[in-house]
């Protein structure tokens, strides 16, 4: 199929070389691909046509997080070639963070962070469109969903009426939040480095509308694991080296709690053999916050 591309897309035709990339839990079918320049490199993504609406929105996302100064991938062309549809963005040089960062020093990890928080703050400018519901209503409806589905999967978190009512008890909280552009996958794993630094965020296909502190609660989940420095300055970052308040941390405890029965779902749906790594990371945030009796997290430290 690659070749079948190649040939149809004028753009890529004479390339040097082609690295498909298979990190990720992406359905679509990425390649690397190098000029013949030997310095320009791009980035092919190719999709099922039936995707190709969605797809069309994504790549409009992309062209307008340029006017906000994003540093993230720019489209450049999109289309269809037989039963596939494409697009291709610039290439963002460097290595994932997540492989890359323990490496550094805490100070440097911390600043990777802080710069990945204000670059966050930006992509925050993006208001979400008028048609799109209330933030409030979506993801209410979205957690009922969630937990009638954890109550009939057979599989129980410890102490999840902690959880649960801990949430009810916070939920209304939701109600006057605003509704911006969600990046929704925001961590060490979408974040590229080179040199030590922050060179941009990956992947915005799973972006969504709503409140930008539930962007955090993959700080919990995935960035904490690989590195506390930079957790904290991603959260630094964005708050522009202040400190985050009690109302947030009460709002990103709330959208962790809600997050203990999506997660187990989700990863049940889609990847059902992963299912114990995600209970060890669940685990592992809900004893970060003492099953929420705590809002703050145990590894957030203010000396850094």
């Amino acid at each position: 199929m690659i070749e079948t591309l190649l040939k149809h897309i004028p753009l890529i035709s004479n390339c040097k070389d082609v690295i498909q990339i298979k990190k990720g839990f992406s359905t679509d079918e990425k390649y690397l691909i190098h000029m013949n320049d030997g310095s320009k490199k791009l980035l092919l993504r190719t999709f099922k046509l039936e995707e190709f609406e969605s797809k069309k929105k994504e790549y409009s996302i992309l062209e307008k997080l340029q006017k906000y100064n994003v540093t993230c991938s720019q489209p450049i062309s999109m289309g269809q070639v037989g039963s596939r549809g494409y697009m291709i963005t610039s290439y963002i040089e460097g290595k994932d963070a997540e492989e890359e960062i323990q490496k550094y020093s805490e100070q440097e990890q911390f600043n990777i962070g802080f710069e990945a928080g204000k670059k966050l703050r930006k992509i925050y400018q993006f208001v979400a469109p008028s048609h799109v519901s209330s933030w409030h209503s979506r993801k209410e409806e979205k957690h009922k969903n969630y937990i009638d589905a954890y109550l009939a999967c057979g599989i129980r978190v410890e102490n999840d009426h902690k959880i649960m009512n801990f949430i009810e008890e916070n939920i209304h909280l939701m109600k006057e939040r605003p509704s911006v552009f969600q990046h929704d996958d925001f961590h060490v794993g979408n974040i590229i480095v080179n040199n030590k630094k922050f060179a941009g965020v990956i992947d915005f296909n799973r972006y969504d509308w709503g409140d930008p502190i539930h962007e955090f609660l993959k700080i919990g989940i995935f960035s904490r694991e690989v590195s506390i420095p930079f957790s904290i300055g991603q959260l630094r970052g964005y708050f522009n080296n202040t400190e985050p308040d009690e109302y947030f941390w009460r709002l990103y405890s709330l959208y962790l709690a809600m997050c203990v029965f999506s997660n187990v779902i989700w990863t049940l749906k889609t990847v059902p053999e992963k299912i114990n790594d995600m209970l060890g990371k669940v685990y592992t945030y809900l004893e970060d916050h003492d099953y929420f009796s705590e809002l703050k997290p145990k590894w957030y430290t203010e000396e850094i």
